[in-house]
Order: C-alpha cells, then sequence, then structure tokens
C-alpha cells in the first residue's frame, strides 16, 4: 500500500510534468508564430513560390503595404478565393518577412450612403470600381456591392490588382481557380513594377507604312501606363539608341532602306530586343472594298535576310484553318449570316513558355506561317500556331468571299499546328558580318559607334506574323473597340495579354513572368466511378478508421489490464501480509 510521502511524490511529479508540457507548448507557438515550415505535396506546386518571386521578396528595400477590399460573406467561390489571397499573402510575408504587410478591408463598412459615394469615387479614380453581386437569403434575392480589388503601395506609388481577371468564355468555378493560379504573377509583378527605378522605355518604330492612327489606339493608350513610350522614324534618325529597352516593328508595308536595316541590326547586336509583326504578304479585310474578291500579292519590306539571318523565315503564304473566325456575309434575300472564315485562324498558345501559358486564344487576320532556320546559338520556342486542322497557300493567293459557300472538310486540311510566332533567344550574329559597306562604316565611325559583328551577351526577340496581331476595331456605333475584341460574334481573344507578356519578358529581366507558369488544375470527380464505387469508398473513409481506433482501443486496455494485473500480484507477494 503506498505511503502518504509517495502520493505527495506522484503528485508533485505530475504537477512538474504538467507545468513543463504547457512551457514547452508556449515556446512552440511562439517559435512558429516567427518560423514557418510546410510540405507542398500538390502535383503543380501551387503552395511554393517561383524563385523568381522569392529573389524579388528578399531583396525588397522598402515596406510594401497591401490593402485587400474582397472582405466580407461571399459565396463560396469568391470565399474560397479570399481565402487563396491571404494564404498567398501569407507566403510573401514568410519571406519578405516585416517588409509585408497586408489586410483585408470593407471600404464600405459602417459608411454612410453619402460617405460610400465619396469612397467609391476615390477608389475609382486609382482604377478601382465597384461591382455588384447576386446573392440569396432565404430564397430572396439581393444585390450586394464588393470590390473584387486589392491596393499595393510601394516606393511611393500604389498600383490596383484586379483579382477577378480571368479569360470570357469559361465558368464561375474555371474562373475562380484561374484566378487562384495568377496570384502570385500578380502580386509579384506589382511588387517589380512599382520598385523600379525608372520604367522601361519602348519605341514604336514608324517610317515604313507601319499602321497609326484608329487601328493602333488601343496599344499606343495602353503602353504608356506601363512603359514610357516614344514613336521613332527610322527614316528620319541616325540610330536607335540603346537607352530603348525593345522597339516594335509592326506590320510595315515599305521597303527598308539598307541603311535603316543597319541601324535595327547595330541596336540589336549593342543587346536591344525587337518585337517583329511581319506580314509576308498584302492582304486586309479593306481589299475587298471595290471587290468581293483580290490577289495577295508579297510585301517589298526587304527583312527576309535579316530575319533569315537571326534564325526564321516568315512564308510567302496565307493559313488556312478550320478553328476560324466568321465573316458576315449578305445572302440573296438580303440578310447577313456568319460563315466561317478560313483566313481568320484562332491562334493556340503553346502551353510550356510563361508569355502564353494559361493563356486564351489570339483572334488573328490574314496571317503567315513562320520556318524556323538552324542557327548555331539560338534557341527557338513557338510561341502561337494554328490548330490541327490547318493548311497554308503560296502566294500568289486568290482570296474571295465566295469561298465561304463551300462546305469545309477536314481531310483537306493536312499542315498542323503551323507556327505563326516565335520567340528567338541567344547570341545572334550581324547580318553585315563581313560584308559592311565602308560608307556605313563611315557613319558608324562618325557616331562614335564600332561595328559589333555578333551580341556581346546573350539577346531576346519575337516574330510574329498574325495578321493584325496587335490592332484594334472600330465601329461607328461604339467608336474604338477593345483589342482582341471580335464585333460579329462578341468574343475577347487575348491579343491584348499577348502584347503585354511579350514586352514584358523582352524588358525584364527579373523573371517574374515564369510565375506565370503556374497552374491550379481543377478536378473533377469522375461521376462514372462515384456511382460504381460509392459503398467501397464509405467503408474505407467511415468504417475502416472506426475499426481501427476500436481495435487500438481494445489492445490497449487489454494490455493495460495485463500490466496492472502482473504488478499487483507483486505487490501480494512482497507483502508481509501475503
Amino acid at each position: 500500500m503506498a505511503t502518504p510521502a509517495h502520493k505527495n511524490r506522484q503528485q508533485q511529479q505530475a504537477t512538474i510534468r504538467i507545468v513543463i508540457m504547457a512551457a514547452i507548448l508556449v515556446c512552440v507557438n511562439i517559435l512558429a508564430s516567427y518560423f514557418h515550415a510546410g510540405l507542398d505535396l500538390t502535383h503543380e506546386k501551387r503552395f511554393t513560390l517561383t524563385e523568381p518571386t522569392k529573389k524579388l521578396l528578399r531583396s525588397m528595400p522598402e515596406v510594401a503595404v497591401v490593402d485587400v477590399y474582397l472582405k466580407g460573406k461571399f459565396p463560396a467561390g469568391l470565399q474560397r478565393l479570399q481565402e487563396a489571397i491571404r494564404e498567398r499573402l501569407r507566403s510573401f510575408k514568410e519571406i519578405a518577412g516585416n517588409k509585408i504587410v497586408f489586410r483585408f478591408t470593407d471600404p464600405f463598412e459602417g459608411k454612410t450612403e453619402k460617405e460610400k459615394k465619396l469612397i467609391a469615387h476615390n477608389l475609382e479614380m486609382k482604377g478601382i470600381n465597384v461591382m455588384e453581386l447576386k446573392t440569396e437569403d432565404n430564397d430572396e434575392y439581393s444585390m450586394k456591392t464588393f470590390f473584387p480589388y486589392a491596393l499595393v503601395q510601394y516606393n511611393g506609388r500604389e498600383m490596383p490588382i484586379y483579382l477577378l481577371d480571368a479569360p470570357p468564355g469559361r465558368g464561375s468555378i474555371e474562373q475562380i481557380t484561374y484566378a487562384e493560379a495568377m496570384l502570385e504573377y500578380k502580386f509579384a509583378n506589382a511588387i517589380n513594377q512599382l520598385g523600379r527605378p525608372v520604367r522601361p522605355s519602348v519605341a514604336y518604330i514608324t517610317g515604313h507604312g507601319q499602321p497609326l492612327g484608329v487601328k493602333t489606339f488601343d496599344m499606343l493608350s495602353t503602353l504608356p501606363g506601363i512603359y514610357n513610350l516614344d514613336s521613332l522614324d527610322l527614316t528620319q534618325t541616325i540610330d536607335i539608341s540603346s537607352a530603348y529597352d525593345a522597339i516594335i516593328i509592326n506590320q510595315p508595308s515599305q521597303t527598308f532602306s539598307g541603311p535603316d536595316k543597319l541601324k535595327i541590326d547595330q541596336y540589336i547586336m549593342r543587346g536591344g530586343h525587337v518585337l517583329w509583326v511581319v506580314n509576308a504578304l498584302n492582304a486586309t479585310t479593306d481589299s475587298f472594298a471595290n471587290s468581293p474578291q483580290f490577289i495577295a500579292m508579297e510585301h517589298p519590306t526587304e527583312l527576309d535576310e535579316m530575319l533569315f539571318k537571326y534564325g526564321v523565315r516568315v512564308n510567302f503564304d496565307l493559313v488556312e484553318d478550320m478553328q476560324c473566325n466568321p465573316l458576315p456575309r449578305v445572302l440573296n434575300n438580303g440578310k447577313p449570316q456568319l460563315n466561317d472564315w478560313v483566313y481568320f485562324p484562332r491562334l493556340n498558345p503553346t502551353e510550356e513558355h510563361p508569355i502564353v501559358k494559361n493563356m486564351d486564344l489570339v483572334m488573328a487576320g490574314f496571317t503567315n506561317s513562320i520556318d524556323t532556320i538552324k542557327s548555331d546559338g539560338i534557341k527557338k520556342t513557338i510561341l502561337l500556331h494554328t490548330s490541327k486542322y490547318s493548311r497554308s497557300a503560296r502566294s500568289p493567293v486568290r482570296v474571295s468571299l465566295s469561298m465561304m459557300s463551300y462546305p469545309l472538310r477536314h481531310e483537306m486540311f493536312t499542315k498542323p499546328y503551323l507556327p505563326v510566332a516565335v520567340l528567338l533567344e541567344g547570341t545572334f550574329h550581324s547580318v553585315y558580318k563581313g560584308r559592311l559597306a565602308p560608307q556605313y562604316l563611315r557613319l558608324l565611325d562618325s557616331l562614335k559607334q564600332p561595328f559589333k559583328s555578333v551580341c556581346a551577351a546573350p539577346n531576346s526577340m519575337i516574330v510574329v506574323s498574325v495578321g493584325e496581331a496587335f490592332s484594334n476595331g472600330y465601329s461607328t456605333k461604339d467608336g474604338v473597340l477593345p483589342m482582341g475584341y471580335y464585333q460579329f460574334t462578341g468574343e475577347y481573344f487575348a491579343n491584348k495579354n499577348f502584347l503585354l507578356n511579350c514586352l514584358e519578358y523582352l524588358t525584364d529581366q527579373s523573371g517574374v513572368l515564369e510565375a506565370r507558369s503556374k497552374d491550379v488544375k481543377l478536378r473533377l470527380l469522375d461521376k462514372g466511378r462515384l456511382k460504381a464505387e460509392t459503398t467501397t469508398w464509405q467503408v474505407v473513409n467511415v468504417a475502416i478508421p472506426i475499426a481501427s481506433v476500436l481495435v487500438f482501443a481494445s489492445f490497449y486496455l487489454f494490455f493495460r489490464k495485463r500490466r496492472y494485473e502482473v504488478k499487483k500480484d507483486q505487490q501480494k507477494t512482497l507483502s508481509p501480509d501475503a
């Protein structure tokens, strides 16, 4: 029988153990608030930040404040997005520490109607618009205002982020999933842009028939919000300044002289980047102004040799694709009807590169195919291509609206996946290497810029043969239409995203664009297996865990009982009264 002293000692030991356990738990929680660790077991690594994002966060010199206005009770999809935003910003904070501060706020919370109007106006001036959401409560529908935006303040500037930005035409679940996948890129890109001491400079090259005016209104009004944009008449300048991070050569239709091509060549050799949008044939919808048919002839730009030297050839053909946009045609009864127009392909982005990863289809006008040429030290990446059912017609091509009267047959389209946009990366060699005319050499000497026959460092350029890739439409009713909007079907395409992604890749060396490659996949249940295996998985998830706990408890009680019985027998044996 235990003595009172023995009982007191046991009680003291139990109390000490409880105090020690409590102290350990407190210390663990304190350490957990400063140090975090996790294991990302998802296939697409959705919870793991990319290395460029981590590098950006580690090198932040100042504090970035993120105000997320998506706060409150929402339907399940928005609630899920809200939690995903919180988790993503927490992961940013784990890397950047106190350099990231975020808070969720509802601008309208506790405000009067008059105050709400003033707040909405102030936020609208910052690019943040109030939106309405239809909610259901006890079979009654109501409209709730909310702000699916975040505002990033960093380096003395601020930038709004639209959190629900997703390609049109997708279901609500797919849109939320896409928005989740883009969160890292949107927040990292905002911090990266705001942290730049100087915005990148881009020049829009003119002087060779490049379009200006209403068709380029959207492009030339969008880019100044991100870049320092200039227009540069190549025929009126003696040099392309290296201060330009990139230049855009958009759909030239006139011949480039030797000196003009030398200016572009030497700009590339000095490390400049070029976004080429080159059409080899003269084919536009304006060609139908006087006749229902025309012959597509070659453009006399004389850029073929340059592009060939850099690693690509824009072919003198027109792409025809069964995956295409329709064109209205007036029938005999005077009513218009939409018919598939194979010369207006809907182009597919490849899935491997961050420029086009998670991007929707790109709308195209008359388009040429591109061949890649073997060039030592040049890596070629296909960014856009046609569908499985496509073909090309060599120049000269007769284009007639009467083609819409004939049915399309898949067996006639035998050239699948024709490239129409290519990224070139590597060490480029000058077109004029070993054959520079003396007058050109004297011109370079007068500018105190020695001729460069090869790039000093690896460089990059993008060649696009998509007709009117970055042009916008116009209607007398609605005026200037957004880039990528097709007025005959009311659909939006990813042309503007493609333009911005191309320029970002060419001008930004941080690599943040890599975060666009992250893909959060929506994995739906197999309804056939679900129906056939319902009972099996119910047993696995319900019955087996309960049975396991009961078996463990039975063994635990059995061995505990045996242990105390043995101990009791030993005490009886040692007892003097036994």
